[in-house]
């Protein structure tokens, strides 16, 4: 990694800003999820035990600027000090800030001790935050010594705490989950293992583009499933029912293809499929397979059995595999099967460096009962994507340089 880390700084009696991403999922008050609060844990943990002032910064849902009562972080400050207080024998000071900036905001930070720990409120109940404006950004960094950020899932975004306030602090380092990050999705794109096999799911082909374009650069093989899977199928010839078409993107799926041809890329479909009367828990299901029309009153939800193997064996053969969407409509039981069978399949590949990226994925694999044994689970769905569209993040871009 080129850029500074947390590893890098002398963190001893120093207000630590270290911008999370603790945008938790809540349900009256109650936090329903806690992965994102567990993810950058060693983060403050290595900031904690080497004598920091650690203060914390996140948004919260899309409060549009202003207070919303129902997306305050004082939850998540909660939560996190009960976590806290198992990692360390004596209980950890959580305080909480009523707001991220302003002058109770800088007493509380000012009075911090080495190894307390300050939640500020969250960003986004300022416009400012979004709108990456200096003056906001400047009163960020009047709150610390140097700066860190461990929110990768908000990396693609230029605001106040992700971009703006480097502007203000002497240094800006990664946090270990982005250093995690940015190593893992790195090296797929530079120097993967080969052979690298590439499993690009989801609806849409649109959302995928370029992901698509930059890894037929980088892969050996691109394994597509999913809804996208009937626009190229579609691109080629083959008339695929009532399944979900892109009919403006049937040029980008012919060029796709092309562009494999080209470059050596095995680029592989579904070769069978699980059709469906209707979008539905009680739809009556069929396999078809085979290359003719698909009948007309039909979709395809799935892939089948045949395409199952095809794609396992290409997985099972991999030394990097990267995964980023499922292979049908996975949240149904009849149409789980594909999206299942995939996650195993990388799992099951314990030679391989496995990398499982966007929340549906990430989903499956929980489902499926494999995470433990994934190499990286990203979590940045959006940043993760731009990432891997070969796309520069502002947060990341905007760290200090080794």
């Amino acid at each position: 990694m080129s850029k500074l880390s947390i590893r890098d700084l002398d963190l001893a009696n120093k207000r630590v800003l270290i911008r999370v991403d603790f945008n938790v999922p809540l349900k009256d008050g109650v936090i329903t999820d806690d992965t994102r609060i567990r993810e950058t844990l060693p983060t403050i943990e290595y900031a904690l035990r080497h004598k920091a002032k650690v203060i914390l910064c996140s948004h919260l849902g899309r409060p549009k600027g202003k207070p919303v009562d129902s997306m305050s972080l004082r939850p998540v400050a909660t939560r996190l000090r009960q976590m806290l207080d198992k990692i360390f024998d004596s209980a950890e000071n959580v305080a909480f800030a009523p707001d991220c900036v302003g002058e109770v905001a800088k007493e509380m930070a000012n009075s911090l001790e080495a190894g307390q720990t300050l939640l500020l409120e969250n960003l986004r109940f300022h416009s400012e935050e979004e709108a990456n404006d200096p003056a906001f950004a400047k009163q960020l960094a009047e709150l610390c010594d140097v700066y860190v950020n461990d929110a990768f899932g908000s990396a693609h975004r230029a605001h106040a705490s992700t971009e703006g306030i480097t502007h203000f602090v002497k240094q800006s380092a990664a946090g270990l989950l982005m250093e995690k990050e940015l190593n893992f999705l790195g090296k797929v794109l530079t120097e993967p293992d080969r052979p690298f096999v590439a499993i690009i799911g989801g609806s849409k082909i649109s959302g995928k583009i370029d992901v698509i374009d930059n890894l037929l650069d980088k892969a050996n093989t691109l394994l597509i499933g999913g809804g996208m899977a009937y626009t190229f199928l579609n691109a080629m010839g083959q008339a695929t029912g009532k399944s979900l078409i892109e009919a403006d993107k049937l040029d980008v799926a012919t060029a796709a293809l092309a562009k494999a041809k080209e470059k050596g890329v095995k680029l592989l479909l579904p070769i069978d499929h699980v059709l469906a009367d209707k979008f539905g828990a009680d739809a009556t299901t069929s396999i078809f397979s085979g290359e003719g029309a698909f009948p007309a009153d039909l979709m395809a939800l799935d892939i089948g059995p045949a395409t199952i193997a095809l794609f396992a064996k290409e997985i099972g053969n991999a030394r990097t595999i990267l995964w980023n969407g499922p292979m049908g409509v996975f949240e149904l039981a009849p149409f789980a099967a594909g999206t299942n069978a995939i996650a195993e399949a990388v799992a099951a590949n314990t030679q391989a460096t496995s990398i499982v990226g966007g929340g549906d994925s990430v989903a499956a694999v929980k489902q499926a009962g494999v995470a433990d044994k994934i190499t990286h689970i990203s979590t940045g769905g959006g940043a993760s994507l731009e990432f891997l569209e070969g796309k520069t993040l502002p947060g990341v871009a905007a760290l200090t340089d080794k």
